[in-house]
């Protein structure tokens, strides 16, 4: 059994240890990053797993992007410990953010990822977004929060400017 929380400043550098434990080295290289340069994360969203014990199991964050103008939301990154893998920690993480944002006024979620892993959370290959380069056409996927959120959406991603408000 886990507690899910929002992530506070007090986990910061817990949350960065995690994500550094769990991804290849130069992490921040990929150009997922690029568009969470200078931006902040989604703090009414970015949330941690902690046991029992209080110790961190999994975390999750978002950054708000546009898809050719329209608001968006990047999960990711999203991580369990190894020692917590394949007991369904990150589909609770997922499936509890993705109810959040929903309740939040956000009308769409993309990522960067596995389709037949993220496809059981309702994710689908997202035709004619482009992230930046060098991102496989293939992993980048898409959900709906609000139904009909991703039709005709198509163009690049960018980064957001200004104050993060979900119905932009």
């Amino acid at each position: 059994m886990y507690d899910l929380k929002l992530e506070t400043a007090r986990d910061v550098h817990e949350v960065e240890a995690l994500f550094d434990l769990c991804f290849a080295p130069g992490r921040e290289a990929l150009s997922s990053y690029r568009l969470r340069d200078d931006v902040a994360s989604v703090s009414q969203l970015n949330t941690v797993a902690r046991d029992g014990a209080g110790i961190l199991a999994g975390a999750v964050r978002f950054w708000p992007v546009r898809v050719a103008g329209a608001p968006a939301l990047l999960l990711g990154p999203i991580a369990v410990h190894p020692t917590r893998q394949g007991e369904g920690l990150a589909g609770d993480l997922i499936r509890e953010v993705l109810s959040r944002a929903a309740g939040l006024g956000w009308a769409r979620v993309m990522l960067v990822g596995d389709a037949p892993y993220y496809q059981r959370f309702g994710f689908e290959r997202l035709g004619g977004v482009v992230m930046p380069a060098p991102t496989n056409p293939e992993r980048v996927l898409g959900r709906e929060l609000v139904p009909g959120a991703w039709l005709d959406i198509r163009g690049d991603v960018t980064r957001w400017k200004g104050a993060v408000r979900p119905g932009d």
